[in-house]
């Protein structure tokens, strides 16, 4: 596996705003939804927390909302391992309605069972390591102070 394959949702009315755009609280559900997906496809799912208790928590997240985005507008939100260590891992999510980028987040996650941080088993480090790409342009930024 090269490349993790694409997570698509489509924007429900519950989802939409007082401005008629999408809420920002639903950029970070389907962001959150495409991690999980992610989780599936590296082996961290649910029958692996069932089976060790482990699982990836989010310690940093950074969410750019680029454009607004309308009811029923299908979402694909592409995702890419930057970079996976011990218990560590780097990964972005780049969220598009067509074309166009409508929103990004880059995260921080933890791999954490009873006892706080632990490594990764030695298969899922290896799927992670597979899948690490080069980070976008836009990745690794903070937040420009005012004035």
């Amino acid at each position: 596996m090269t490349r993790l394959p694409t997570f698509e949702q489509t924007v429900r009315p519950e989802w939409i705003d007082y401005n008629g755009h999408m809420s920002e609280a639903f950029y970070v559900l389907v962001f959150g939804h495409a991690t999980d997906a992610m989780m599936d496809e590296v082996g961290l799912g649910p029958m692996y927390r069932e089976r060790t208790g482990c699982s990836l928590y989010t310690v940093e997240a950074h969410v750019r909302y680029l454009e607004e985005v309308a009811e029923g507008a299908s979402l694909a939100v592409r995702t890419r391992v930057l970079g996976a260590a011990g218990q560590k891992l780097r990964f972005v999510h780049e969220m598009r309605v067509g074309e166009r980028l409508v929103a990004t987040t880059e995260l921080f996650a933890l791999h954490v069972g009873a006892e706080g941080s632990v490594p990764f088993p030695e298969e899922v480090t290896e799927r992670l390591a597979a899948l690490v790409e080069e980070a976008p342009r836009w990745a690794g930024r903070a937040i420009a102070p005012v004035g």
